[in-house]
């Protein structure tokens, strides 16, 4: 297969006297830097910027742009992350100059249309969970968690409760004890059992009054849906906790049944995976969380109000509230992609996306459980967990030898091992918005894939400049910075 050439860097290719424009000689008369800019600010020579053609810059960038994995160009089956297409119109709209080009500073009578959309979305998240009042501000789905907890520790402490422990399942994302630790709260972690449920029993045993909430993502983390929800949320009610409903995997189950209604008391909502936010790169996100009335008084400030006479304004007098979690109130440009999803879908359209993940996971599971066995359930929700570890002891071919070799087929890898609790883990989500060709294509390549030569998957890729970095090097000795003296290699 041919290897793709890693392309040389912008001060590896600069040549002297190349310029992407040529101006005219300036007819201003010259002056001293010194004369424009402080003594103490001039320091040295200026940098060595490389030098080289607009031609050439412009295709240094596309070059880089093809050795990305893109959902515009490849499928992408990474499980929980909800890898799904973004609609372009929500890109124009967000980018329409009433709503990208406002700025928070100005004065509320000057934001009414951004301020409507706002409290809109609001209402409608509230809605969609089954919940009484959402805050928009959270950052990100992680911290929208963090912000749930320390809503409910707000709430207990105004009770005089020192509750100290927060219960998470084996299964759940690594976010969910973070928080619960950032949070100020001591995590117990509760088994999940033969089904890839909670375990009930190991459930009850740990539930006690120093229990604050339990974090429950539902469907779970091996794409099964819990029907103990209600009756866990019951327990914890009478111990006077609280039940979190981690909102990871909404699009499994919008418009069929509402946190609120199976007992959440908390949740936080993923719109760059629920409602076709951009996702990836480490850009903006967005975590907003709905709570129940009895909650409401601690949410972060400022929330989005309508006033008796229609207007719209920011809302800061709340006495309980836990204060800001970030600046201003939100990430606007990634909430209004995920309302004008909502709105062009409308209650109907929310429903049928559900319907269409649900169907594409279980076609899918379907097609590869023979080659690569599901250990929990007949049926899955929005994705699903399969095992290599067959594989690995038959042949030694690990999940991360299947998920690299994808790559040569211009297929991104799953999740590997995550869950935990499944050995040699490939969590496979396709999305309601693949098709049925594209999913069979994919199960085609998985099944080759498990009867390649050893050897082969364990040099993949073979297609890319850099095949197998050494990634915990790469995580802690990062290389930032480029200079002259160094010498590039796929090692570094």
């Amino acid at each position: 297969m041919y290897k793709l050439q890693a392309p040389p860097l912008l001060f590896e290719s600069s040549r002297p006297g190349r310029a992407t424009s040529y101006l005219p000689a300036s007819d201003v008369p010259a002056r001293p830097l010194e004369d424009l800019i402080p003594a103490q600010h001039l320091g040295g020579e200026a940098p060595p910027l490389p030098e080289l053609s607009e031609l050439d810059v412009v295709r240094h960038y596309t070059n880089l742009s093809t050795l990305n994995m893109a959902i515009d160009s490849n499928f992408y089956p990474l499980g929980s992350c909800t890898m799904k297409y973004n609609p372009r119109r929500n890109e124009r709209l967000a980018a329409f100059p009433g709503l990208g080009a406002q700025h928070p500073y100005q004065d509320e009578s000057t934001l009414q249309g951004l301020l409507a959309i706002l409290y809109d979305l609001q209402q409608i998240l509230a809605e969609i969970g089954g919940l009484d009042a959402v805050s928009l501000q959270p950052a990100a789905g992680a911290q929208g968690e963090l912000t749930a907890l320390l809503v409910a520790a707000a709430f207990f402490r105004d009770r005089s409760e020192a509750r100290t422990k927060v219960l998470i399942p084996d299964s759940a994302h690594g976010t969910n004890p973070a928080s619960a630790q950032l949070a100020g709260f001591e995590t117990v972690t509760i088994k999940s059992d033969a089904r890839g449920l909670v375990d009930l029993n190991d459930f009850k045993a740990k539930l006690d009054d120093q229990a604050a909430v339990f974090m429950i993502t539902n469907p779970n983390t091996v794409g099964i849906f819990d029907p103990q929800v209600s009756e866990i949320a019951e327990m914890l009610h009478a111990r006077g906790a609280l039940l979190y409903l981690d909102g990871a995997n909404m699009n499994a189950i919008l418009g069929a049944v509402r946190p609120g209604d199976m007992g959440a008391d908390l949740m936080h909502y993923n719109p760059h995976k629920t409602f076709s936010g951009p996702h990836g790169g480490g850009g903006p996100g967005a975590g907003p969380i709905a709570v129940r009335k009895d909650l409401a008084p601690y949410l972060p400030t400022p929330l989005v109000a309508k006033s008796e006479d229609g207007t719209y304004r920011l809302d800061f007098d709340r006495p309980k509230t836990i204060g800001r979690v970030r600046s201003f109130f939100g990430n606007t440009g990634v909430l209004f992609r995920a309302y004008c999803y909502i709105r062009s879908q409308g209650p109907e359209g929310l429903k049928r996306i559900s319907e269409h993940a649900v169907l594409n996971a279980n076609y899918l599971m379907a097609l590869v459980r023979d080659t690569l066995p599901v250990p929990f359930g007949e049926t899955c929700m929005h994705e699903f967990v399969a095992s290599a570890r067959g594989l690995a002891r038959e042949r030694g071919v690990r999940a991360m030898d299947i998920g690299k070799r994808l790559i040569d087929h211009n297929i991104h890898a799953p999740t590997v091992y995550f869950p935990l609790i499944v050995p040699e883990a490939l969590m496979i989500e396709p999305t309601e918005t693949e098709s049925r060709e594209t999913l069979e294509k994919f199960a085609e390549v998985l099944i080759s894939i498990a009867k390649d030569d050893p050897q082969t998957l364990h040099d993949s890729p073979v297609s890319t400049p850099i095949s197998r970095p050494d990634e915990v090097k790469a995580a802690k000795v990062p290389i930032l910075r480029w200079t002259p003296s160094e010498v590039s290699s796929p090692e570094k």
